[in-house]
This record gives C-alpha cells, structure tokens and sequence, in this order.
C-alpha cells in the first residue's frame, strides 16, 4: 500500500455525521449559484435594456460550469483537496460579489462564467465524501451529500425568485456571498487535511481521462445511462413553466418554482439509495431509477392534471436521484486514486445530456407540445433502461 492510499484509509475516521451533514449542506450552497439568476433574468434585462447580453448570462453560467468540470475537477486527484476546496468557495464568493456589483451586461455574462466554474466545487466535495466513507457505508455517504446537491438546485430558484421580487436581483448576489464564504468556513472545520491521492501533473492527468474511460467499462455504461436520465430530467424542467402557461393551467412562473419544492421530496430518496446499493449492490438500484424514470413519463404523459403533475415529477426525481447515488457508487468503487478524474468524465457526460435534453425538448414541445415533450421523456428513459438491461454487454469487452 503507497503513501497516498495509508493517509487516506487514515483519515476514514473523521467521516463523522455532523461532518457528512457540513459537507451536504456546503455542495448545496454551492451548486444554488449555476441557477440564481434563471428566475431573476427578465429583472436582470429590465435594467440593462437595451444590452443584449443579458439572455446569455444562465447560458454562460452553464458553460462556465462545463468548462470547470473538465479543468477543475482533476485537480481533486492531484492537489490538496481541502485547500482546493476552500479556495474554490472564496472564489465563489468573489464572482458573486462582481455579479451584485456589476455596472455592465458584459461585466455580468463575464462574473457568471466564474460564478458557474467556481460552482463545481459542489462536485469537488462529492468524491472526497467517497474517499473517507467506508466501503460499506460509501452508498448512503454519497446519498446524503447528492441530497443537499439535489436540494440546492431545486431550491435555488424558488429562493431567487422571491428575493429578486421583493428586494431586486442583485440581492441575491448580495446574499450568495456570504453562503459561499460559511460554506468555506465549514469545509474548513470538517474536513481533514488529504493529501493528494497521485503524483500526476496537471496535464496528465487532464490526458489520462481518456484512458480512465477505455479501461472502466463500468464507467462508460454508467455515464451513458445518466446522461440520458439526465437529458429525460431537464426536458421536463425545460418545459414545465410554458406548459403550466398554457390554458389547461393558466399558471405563472412562481408555480413553476413551487414545483421545486415538490420536487426536493426526492431529497429523501437520496440517502436511501445509497443505503440500499450498500446492501443489495448498486447495478440492481440503477436499473430501478431508469424504470422508474420510465413510470414517471407515462403519468406525466397519461395524467394532464395538477395532481398528475405533482406525482410524475416526485416519481421523476425519485428515480433520477436513486439511478445517479448508485452510479457514482458504481464509478467511485473503480480507482481510489483516480475518483476526481473518473467524477469529471461521469459529471460531463450527465451535463452534456442534460443540455442535449433542453434542447430536444424545445423542439418536441414546438411540434408536438406536451404530447411531444412526454413522448421524448419515456423515449430517453427507455433508451437508459435498455442500455442498462444490456450493460453486460455494453461493458463486456475492454478497449485496450
């Protein structure tokens, strides 16, 4: 056993629940910022008239996420994490301090590009919770961190929505500023000081993610399948707030926003999910998410009514959450030294089929409005469910 691997097993210990509740709490905060600003935009245009670039700022903050899944998160393997992600959540801070400040659309589309690159460290936290977990007990670790992750992007833009209603946009800014320092200030408190887990530069490690995806079959059937998981999860999230607008409804914004309260039932299913892949073997639980994803879309699909909505989309999340704890469990158990690296390829393959899925969704909603929005669903859960029915298959053969 290496150095690296003794200063880890070493530090298993201090994996305590207040400990695992911080960190919870922490990636909540901290993936809230990518979606602060999609409720708030038409307040953000209303002042900057006439500056076009206001509509690519919840573009630019997407892409400054993406950006920082694929340069950020291999430095989790290679650099002291804690530091790492400390120093992430003060430059959090600051991006959004420049954002509540900024005189310009431009000056705005550019601190959103830090503000969603800085976010990730939410993803930075997710394998270090794998590393200091026992292995019996890594499922239900990871849960309870993916609820508050879960829990800070359906609630971030029930929150932003409120307080740039009753106080202005740049107030919640204002307030994600100091989140984002308490969330470096308990990362300070509860996590121990890890070493890194390689010896790899930077660049090698940025070149070695193609290896990592031709050597783990494991890890390619499980970003496949939630990607399109994730790209049936957007498409109705995409759409949700002009479907509600229709006359069926006649619902404004803010319920499309209540529905995230709804929606964070799923939180509750996180923990257990892990819990159980614990038990049983996480292969069987991600076949039960994508089934389930399945469920969800006939009920959407089936049921156009208030209370139909309400089921499909606790069903829906259910099913997203229970598929993605017992896929990184699967993903997280493959190289102890190569979680941060194997998190990037998982987490950019989910956020590319989530950006697939709004897209598609767009266009089914243009040319078959609902019925079409509902068909994309069940097909992109029955196109995970297959692939993971067949992932002996999928997975059966090494590429050298």
């Amino acid at each position: 056993m290496n150095v690296f691997n003794e200063k880890l097993l070493g530090s298993r210990s201090e994996l305590g629940r207040l400990n695992l509740y911080a960190m919870a709490v922490a990636s909540g905060i901290a993936v809230a910022n990518i979606y602060y600003n999609q409720p708030i935009l038409g307040l953000i245009e209303a002042e900057f008239s006439g500056q076009s670039a206001t509509a690519v700022v919840p573009t630019v903050t997407q892409l400054g996420y993406a950006l920082g899944l694929f340069l950020l998160l291999p430095l989790g393997d290679i650099v002291h994490r804690r530091r790492l992600i400390i120093g992430q959540f003060f430059a959090l801070a600051v991006a959004s301090v420049l954002a509540a400040v900024a005189p310009t659309a431009g000056l705005l589309v550019a601190a959103s590009v830090l503000l969603g690159a800085s976010a990730v460290v939410a993803q930075q936290i997710v394998p270090v919770t794998a590393a200091l977990a026992s292995p019996e007990r890594r499922g239900g670790a990871i849960g309870t961190v993916m609820a508050g992750v879960l829990s800070g992007i359906l609630l971030s833009r029930t929150v932003s929505g409120f307080v740039g209603e009753h106080f202005g946009w740049r107030d919640m800014f204002w307030i994600s500023a100091p989140l984002a320092l308490v969330g470096a200030a308990m990362m300070y408190i509860a996590l121990p000081n890890l070493t890194p887990v390689s010896g790899l530069s930077y660049g090698t490690a940025l070149r070695s993610l193609a290896h990592l995806w031709r050597r783990h079959p494991d890890l390619r059937a499980a970003s496949i399948v939630q990607a399109v998981l994730f790209a049936s999860f957007t498409s109705f999230w995409t759409i949700l707030a002009l479907y509600l607008a229709t006359p069926r409804f006649n619902l404004g914004a803010d319920a499309a926003g209540l529905f995230g309260i709804v929606g964070a039932v799923g939180v509750l299913a996180a923990p257990l999910a892990g819990r159980i892949a614990d038990r049983r073997g996480p292969q069987s639980v991600v076949g039960l998410g994508a089934a389930l994803t399945l469920l969800a879309w006939g009920v959407l699909g089936f049921w156009a009514s208030i209370p139909g909505l309400l089921i499909g989309v606790i069903v829906l999340d259910v099913g997203i959450q229970i598929a993605l704890i017992s896929n990184q469990h699967i993903i997280y158990a493959l190289d102890s030294q190569a979680r941060s690296r194997i998190n990037t390829i998982f987490m950019t393959s989910m956020f590319l089929g989530g950006a697939a899925g709004s897209a598609l969704a767009v266009a089914a909603w243009t040319y078959g409005s609902w019925s079409g929005v509902s068909l994309l669903g069940f097909a992109l859960a029955s196109v995970a469910l297959s692939i993971k029915l067949c992932r002996r298959d999928l997975g059966a053969h090494r590429i050298p």
